[in-house]
């Protein structure tokens, strides 16, 4: 099965050549759970789209530091592909900033929330368990890196993920769309090294420190290994 990553979020200079792309991350992901996956990258933050929802056969939108309310020409042509891709009900998976793009081309409202940042390693309590979730989870961990967030959902979206900082922090869309807040694809060292690159510009220094504290004190570490199975299910069930 060909995933198609639809990049729409490019590391920060800095962390370039110490850490992997997202498109990268994603497939290291989901080949953590030992399907026949292949991908395509297409850079959509770059001007590169598909000429059809059809190219592959499942697709997944990654995060960015973009606003998806900023409506920058790029982002208006994805909200297009996502509802044709809806449409025509094609597997499609959206993190961070992909979950957020998907609920407002869908119907849903993206602000920049007064709650503030949510960063660190975030418990996630599951509000509806999915047919591609194995077993009978109560919660998951998962590193978080966000400010805005979805306040309105779109008709047609369920919560299946949700915290007392982020209610709509998973939202499903029939069988064909699945969209996460958080941030399965990062490792605990990505997440540490964005919190101490931002702290105390971006992210306030509290909220950083607090964040990277909890995560050294607790020693607990996020569900990647169920998270990259749970998804890798989806796309294969469907």
């Amino acid at each position: 099965m060909k995933i198609g990553i639809l990049e729409t979020g490019l590391l920060n200079e800095r962390l370039v050549g110490k850490y992997d792309p997202y498109p990268v991350m994603f497939a290291s992901l989901l080949n953590r759970a030992k399907r026949d996956l292949q991908y395509q990258t297409f850079s959509v933050i770059q001007g590169e789209m598909p000429a059809s929802v059809h190219d592959c056969e499942g697709w997944l939108i990654t995060g960015s530091r973009f606003g998806v309310y900023e409506n920058l020409s790029w982002m208006v042509v994805l909200q297009d592909f996502i509802r044709a891709l809806n449409h025509a009900s094609v597997p499609l998976v959206g993190i961070c900033f992909g979950h957020q793009i998907i609920a407002q081309a869908l119907g849903g409202e993206v602000v920049k929330s007064d709650r503030g940042w949510a960063v660190g390693l975030h418990s996630y309590k599951i509000d509806a368990v999915q047919k591609w979730m194995d077993g009978d989870p109560e919660q998951v961990g998962i590193y978080a890196f966000h400010q805005d967030q979805v306040v309105e959902k779109p008709p047609a979206a369920r919560p299946f993920f949700s915290s007392e900082f982020c209610p709509y922090a998973g939202l499903s869309y029939g069988d064909s769309i699945i969209t996460i807040q958080a941030h399965p694809e990062f490792g605990e060292e990505y997440e540490t090294a964005l919190l101490e690159m931002y702290s105390g510009n971006i992210v306030p220094e509290e909220v950083a420190t607090k964040a990277l504290a909890d995560m050294q004190a607790t020693g607990r570490k996020a569900d990647t290994q169920v998270l990259a199975d749970w998804i890798a299910t989806f796309f294969i069930r469907l």
